[in-house]
């Protein structure tokens, strides 16, 4: 239904859009107004009292989630349609009750909003935060950590909203993914509740028995379960609670000891030191699910390479050697010593090197941004449209652009003196990074515009390097600056993504604005403390070291791809084995090799090299979960293809509900397993 002076009525209306011809035609105003006459609904509720309350306990939920994803993968996952759906069907089931209204769609629209900006907000805590402490051997306080993140992602949404005008208001860019939400959202309020129904029951069975899991292989429930609850400690000579093995070999090589049977080696190396372990892990399941089969099988590749070959044969010749700790004693090899004296290198070299061809092969990306900035306004369309007041129709709905105009500024130079006192970066050189940041936001918005990719990682590294050739010195100088340019462009792009929904849907600009600030709020809230709780535990004497960050439970390849970049900045390649160096000129130039492959087959090359170079740094046995989860997806896509099929909605429509309840399940759990060992300590 058609609004009328900023009024609608709460039925849920047909998504509609301009034509290519109106796009390319009418002028600014005339877009505006069209959007404000036939879009708008002024008189629906949205940011409302219970939508802000239900995006931040989302946001926080799976702001958590992603997280502990990210931790163990270095994906930041997206929280979009997992909020939409776990939204709708949460306040469908109250209002079933009737214990609640059912939401409106702009009042979900604004929850996943608040919780998707949540969960962007922690990318930086799994990534260059943690990087920063691996690189320094300093622990930043849990309050710099919130400072910091709140200012910089503070900063990515003041420079959203300008944006929104030309690439939302103006070129109607498609936005894929927010645009899927925006789509998603219609239907589930315009006749195809029962199918937002039936994707929550998938994400809630998915969930559930993945907690389930994760709940009978966690030491800490078992103890509170055995221990606490059942009192089996009092008439059974229980040292440790009964607990099924995550990793399902631990069986075969507990009867191997006893038995003195075999024990599996490559080249004289036992292949648990190697990593090479057979481990059942939900969540990986599902992160296959999501990334794909294409992904998930260059990052089993990877970790083959690596692990089965490569490493071997670099501890038998010697480059990767037991380490001495400051008692002087040898540390026993592991997969994390491998990672980091020798492994990382090829496979960082690999990431960058891809990554960057990959980004280099796409100059539409860096033309097309500029060429937005750059394009006069259309002349307006003859005819009875064209009347159109030269002043802006939106004036009273928009965010005023006096807020950014003075808010980028002025928290621009905030996030520069807080990077200078918290992590140690000359003044000066947190200045003149500050210019990349919107060169950087430019070329990331159109590419999310495009694409729903933001190519970040390729370009932060463009920062880590141009301030690493000023001053190699101190580490923190190209990490911190390249972390800070980063984090705005990617939450500016990201929010842009999330703001196209509720352009689609007839939301108010300036509600999304709040529940964007709101959602930031509630995962820098909910996650540093929970970073402090799984990464940096204290010792017996209450000292928390960032060794113990990095571990087999988390890789943090993500932390380990800026570590390992910041690694060469100051120390140089002279500093590395002669193997590590050849290693990484054979996977740049395979990743070149690679990547112009996919160029030509137009994507159909079935191997990316940025994945393999993750496997590298990923724990073998999550990326054999994670093609798992791929390969089944895949196999059920192919063999229930045609739509309207019960198989077909299951595993192909149902895909990412399943994935998320796989993941969000085992990371909550996983979680609460860490809060219950800190509580029975």
């Amino acid at each position: 239904m058609a609004a009328r002076n900023g009024r609608v009525d709460n039925a849920a209306m047909a998504l509609q859009q301009l034509t290519e011809e109106q796009v390319s035609t009418w002028s600014a105003q005339q877009k505006d107004r069209w959007w404000l006459e036939n879009i708008y609904r002024g008189a629906m509720p949205q940011l409302t009292l219970r939508s802000a309350l239900a995006g931040f306990v989302l946001g926080g939920v799976l702001g958590a989630t992603a997280l502990y994803i990210g931790a163990k993968t270095g994906i930041n996952i997206g929280v979009g349609l997992t909020s939409v759906i776990l939204a709708f069907a949460i306040f469908r089931a109250m209002a079933a009750s009737g214990l609640a209204r059912d939401m409106t769609i702009l009042e979900n629209n604004c929850t996943q909003s608040i919780a998707t900006s949540a969960g962007y907000v922690v990318g930086p805590l799994f990534s260059s935060l943690a990087a920063y402490m691996l690189v320094t051997g300093v622990v930043v306080p849990w309050w710099q950590l919130m400072i910091w993140m709140v200012v910089v992602s503070l900063i990515g949404v003041m420079l959203a909203f300008p944006m929104k005008r030309r690439f939302i208001n103006q070129d109607q860019l498609p936005f894929p993914e927010g645009r899927a939400c925006g789509v998603v959202l219609d239907s589930l309020y315009s006749g195809a509740a029962g199918e937002g129904v039936y994707k929550a029951r998938l994400l809630a069975f998915s969930a559930g028995i993945s907690a389930l899991y994760q709940f009978v292989v966690s030491d800490g429930w078992m103890k509170l379960l055995q221990f606490k609850l059942l009192a089996m400690d009092r008439w059974a000579a229980l040292k440790e609670p009964w607990v099924f093995h995550e990793r399902l070999d631990t069986y075969y090589y507990n009867w191997a000891v006893q038995a003195e049977a075999w024990i599996p080696k490559i080249l004289g190396t036992d292949v648990r030191v190697l990593g090479l372990r057979l481990t059942l892990d939900m969540a990986m399941v599902g992160v296959g699910g999501l990334i794909g089969i294409v992904v998930a099988t260059s990052c089993l590749l990877g970790a083959f390479i690596n692990f089965a070959v490569l490493a071997p044969m670099m501890i038998q010749l010697g480059d990767i050697a037991p380490r001495l700790n400051a008692a002087g004693q040898p540390i026993p090899l592991n997969r994390s010593e491998i990672v980091n004296q020798w492994s990382m290198w090829w496979g960082v070299s690999m990431m960058v090197a891809g990554s960057l061809v990959g980004l280099l092969a796409k100059p539409e990306l860096f033309t097309g941004a500029f060429k937005l900035l750059k394009k006069s306004p259309a002349p307006e369309a003859g005819g009875a449209s064209a009347a159109v007041p030269a002043s802006d129709p939106l004036r009273d709905i928009e965010v005023p652009l006096w807020i950014s105009w003075v808010g980028v500024p002025v928290f621009s130079l905030l996030g520069a003196w807080v990077t200078h006192v918290f992590f140690g970066v000359p003044m000066w050189m947190a200045l003149i990074s500050l210019p990349l940041i919107f060169v950087l936001t430019i070329i990331c918005t159109n590419s999310m515009a495009l694409t729903s990719w933001t190519p970040t990682g390729s370009l932060s590294k463009i920062t880590q390097f141009s301030m690493g050739a000023i001053d190699r010195a101190n580490p923190a100088s190209n990490l911190m600056p390249a972390a800070m340019t980063a984090e705005i462009a990617s939450n500016a792009a990201n929010l842009l993504s999330d703001i196209k929904p509720g352009y689609m849907l007839g939301g108010k600009p300036r509600h999304q604005a709040i529940g964007h600030v709101i959602g930031l709020l509630a995962g820098t809230l909910c996650c540093v403390p929970l970073f402090f709780l799984l990464f940096l535990p204290p010792d017996a004497n209450g000292v928390r070291s960032p060794a113990t960050i990095v571990s087999d439970a988390f890789a943090m390849p993500a932390a380990l791809q800026w570590k390992g970049v910041t690694d060469i900045i100051a120390g140089g390649l002279k500093s590395l084995p002669t193997s590590a160096l050849i290693a990484m000129a054979v996977a740049a130039g395979a990743a070149v090799v690679i990547e112009v492959l996919r160029i030509v087959t137009k994507g159909r090359f079935p191997l990316s090299s940025v994945s393999i170079g993750l496997g590298v740094v990923l724990p073998p046995d999550a990326t054999l979960c994670m093609w798992l989860g791929a390969m089944l997806f895949w196999l059920m896509a192919q063999r229930h293809p045609l739509p309207g099929s019960a198989g077909h909605r299951r595993w192909v429509e149902g895909c990412e509900p399943i994935c998320a309840g796989l993941i969000s399940g085992a990371a909550l759990m996983g979680i609460g397993n860490a809060i219950v060992n800190v509580l029975l300590a």
